[in-house]
């Protein structure tokens, strides 16, 4: 795993041992930040369910003005920390070691407002859906946030306008998919 492009370009990544993280792979990613090319550069980016970091990584070098990395896996934690290090791009970077929801409550009460927000839940298991429920009436995600949801490719979001968003648009890999979203202008 490495960083695609801008500052850190080509600089390898850590990962950790186990299946407790699934890094996305370089070929996902760079197809990511193609589609999302226009929305990276000033950002302020959140990245929950962090894993390895490489998604904030890759937000970072390609321009993001800051990015939040929420991770409650000690030594993935550690591995985003060293990954930024070795970057040089721990600067821009704020790292926070906790569960999802401690982390997006702690952030409302800094009224931050995210330009483009990631998720990379462990699969199948519901937590975007419960993301998507705290962001329905939160001021961390405004009416131009872009929100991305990794999820395998049997992840279905029918219910996602009773949660306030609407499906933008929808990117299919052989084993997972990319699902992006944005407020509901004609919310419910």
């Amino acid at each position: 795993m490495r960083v695609i492009a801008g500052k850190a370009r080509r600089l390898p990544l850590q990962t950790i041992d186990g299946k407790d993280t699934r890094p996305t792979t370089d070929r996902i990613k760079e197809t990511l930040f193609n589609m999302l090319q226009q929305e990276i550069p000033d950002s302020l980016v959140l990245d929950l369910f962090s894993g390895s970091g490489g998604i904030g990584i890759e937000a970072l070098s390609r321009g993001a003005k800051k990015a939040y990395f929420v991770e409650n896996n000690k030594k993935a934690a550690a591995c985003i920390r060293a990954n930024l290090e070795f970057t040089k791009l721990k600067e821009d970077a704020v790292v926070m070691e906790c569960d999802y929801l401690t982390a997006l409550n702690r952030l409302e009460g800094e009224e931050i407002l995210f330009d483009v927000i990631f998720l990379d839940p462990p699969y199948r298991k519901g937590y975007e859906r419960q993301v998507l429920q705290y962001l329905r009436d939160s001021k961390l995600a405004g009416e131009d946030t872009f929100i991305v949801i990794e999820a395998s490719l049997s992840t279905e979001l029918e219910d996602v306008q009773i949660l306030g968003f609407a499906i933008e648009k929808e990117k299919k890999y052989k084993t997972n998919k990319h699902i992006f979203l944005k407020r509901n202008q004609n919310r419910i």
